[in-house]
C-alpha cells in the first residue's frame, strides 16, 4: 500500500512552489510594461555616439526636439556639434510637404532646443529662447542671433531691414555667431549698436 503524501511538510512545500511561480510571474509582467512604456506613444530616441559618466550624465549630448513637417516628430539625443541636417536625419527626413528651403541645415544644434520644420507655404517658426524667454521679435523677448530671420532682427533697435539682411548674410558666409561680439563684424555695425542690444540678443 503506497505512503499517504499529503503531509504538513508537502503542502507547505506546494504552497511555497505557487507563491514563488506568482511572484515570477508578478515580475516578468512589470517588466514587459515598463518595456512598453518606454516604446509606445513617446518620442523616439536616438543616441549616436554619447557616452555616460559614472553619475548618469551623458557626456557630449544633446537633446532636440524635432517637430513639424519630418518622417518622425520627437526628442532625439545627438553628440554635441551635431547640425540641424543631422536632427532632420536622426528624425527620418523630411516629409513630403515639408518647406526643405526654410531650414538652414547647416547650423549647429544646441541643447534643449526645437527645430519646427515648416510645411511649404507656412510661415518659418520663430525659435524661442531658452527658459522660455520669449520668441525672437516678441515684446520681452530675446533674439537669438543664429535663429531669428531678417523680419525679427528688423524689430531690434537700430536695426533696420538693410543691417537686418547682412547679418543673416555674415551668418551664411561665417557660420553661427559666438558671442555678440560678433556684430561688430558686420558691415554697419559699430560698438554702439552692439553695447544696445547686449541685453536683447543671444547667441
Amino acid at each position: 500500500m503506497a505512503r499517504d503524501r499529503d503531509t504538513p511538510a508537502s503542502r507547505r512545500l506546494g504552497v511555497g512552489a505557487i507563491v514563488v511561480l506568482v511572484l515570477v510571474g508578478f515580475a516578468v509582467t512589470v517588466g514587459i510594461g515598463i518595456v512598453r512604456g518606454a516604446g509606445g506613444g513617446g518620442a523616439a530616441i536616438v543616441t549616436p555616439s554619447a557616452t555616460a559618466s559614472s553619475d548618469g550624465v551623458v557626456a557630449g549630448a544633446a537633446y532636440v526636439h524635432v517637430a513639424g513637417a519630418v518622417a518622425s516628430p520627437g526628442l532625439y539625443r545627438l553628440t554635441s556639434g551635431a547640425r540641424v541636417v543631422d536632427a532632420v536625419a536622426a528624425a527620418g527626413g523630411f516629409a513630403a510637404d515639408a518647406d526643405a528651403s526654410a531650414v538652414n541645415l547647416a547650423r549647429t544644434v544646441d541643447d534643449g532646443e526645437q527645430i519646427v520644420v515648416p510645411v511649404v507655404g507656412a510661415a518659418p517658426p520663430a525659435a524661442p529662447a531658452p527658459g522660455g524667454a520669449g520668441a525672437p521679435g516678441a515684446a520681452g523677448g530675446v533674439i537669438d542671433l543664429n535663429a531669428a530671420d531678417v523680419a525679427a532682427l528688423d524689430t531690434l533697435p537700430r536695426i533696420g531691414p538693410a543691417l537686418a539682411e547682412r547679418i543673416v548674410a555674415w551668418r551664411t558666409d561665417n557660420g553661427r555667431f559666438t558671442s555678440v561680439d560678433d556684430l561688430l563684424s558686420v558691415p554697419g555695425i559699430g560698438e554702439k549698436i552692439v553695447d544696445g542690444l547686449r541685453e536683447l540678443v543671444r547667441v
